[in-house]
């Protein structure tokens, strides 16, 4: 059975009674909150192990707890699946460029949002096999410690960026295509949603290249994706 808690934040009680239900059925403890302000207050007091979270809410609205919360150093690495009706795929991106790990699109599937649930638990908790780095520049990525650092300094990366930099130099040398990366990081096939890689890759540039407008490693290979240099420090 499942240990970890998860914190719906959303203000439509029957969806909650939906999410909650059928959560508590395949083994999680849930919390819930139907506004954003209470929401925040109980990420902060509860400290979930994953929040649901609603964009449209009364109060504060999804974009702003998702904001304070990685702004919070106490909370700012507890995964966030953001929900929304909208569609427009802007909604998402901000979502993303906020630190939101994923997105589901209401109405949602039961087996669909579990999924995405455990796929993302399953990613935090897996323990890493063997003491390791990488190192490239001035970056050293620690796989022990699930750490990565620059000038040794602490580097604030979310999960889905440190698994794209793991993916990326663990390939080193080969283009990776947008649609791969999407399977291998998100889990699930993400038809049309090539631009959430984007989003990462840019982020992961402005953190770790010393100049993120021209990058030495991580390259863009036109119309088709990805590609980490080769020429690094082993």
């Amino acid at each position: 059975m499942n240990t970890e808690t998860i914190l719906i934040i959303d203000d439509e009680k029957h969806i909650i009674e939906l999410i909650e239900y059928n959560l508590k059925s395949s083994g999680y403890n849930t919390l819930h909150a139907l506004n954003g302000k209470e929401g925040l207050s109980k990420a902060k007091t509860e400290k979930p192990s994953l929040i649901l979270l609603d964009l449209m809410l009364p109060i504060m609205d999804g974009i702003e707890v998702c904001k304070e919360i990685r702004m919070d150093d106490d909370i700012k690495d507890i995964p966030i699946i953001m929900l929304t009706a909208k569609s427009e795929e802007v909604d998402k991106i901000i979502g993303l460029e906020l630190g939101a790990d994923d997105y589901i699109t209401k109405p949602f599937s039961v087996r669909e949002l579990l999924a995405r649930i455990k796929a993302v638990l399953r990613r935090i908790n897996k323990d890493e096999e063997e003491n390791k780095t990488f190192k490239f520049s001035d970056v050293v990525i620690d796989y022990d410690k699930h750490e990565v650092t620059k000038n040794d300094l602490i580097v604030d990366l979310t999960l889905k960026e440190f698994e794209l930099i793991d993916m990326l130099v663990k390939n080193r040398g080969k283009v990776l295509k947008r649609e791969e990366i999407l399977d291998e990081i998100w889990g699930y096939g993400y038809v049309g949603e090539t631009r959430t890689v984007d989003v990462h890759i840019r982020h992961l540039r402005k953190k770790l290249e010393n100049n993120d407008k021209y990058p030495e490693y991580i390259e863009t290979v036109r119309g088709i994706g990805y590609r980490f240099s080769d020429t690094t420090d082993e």
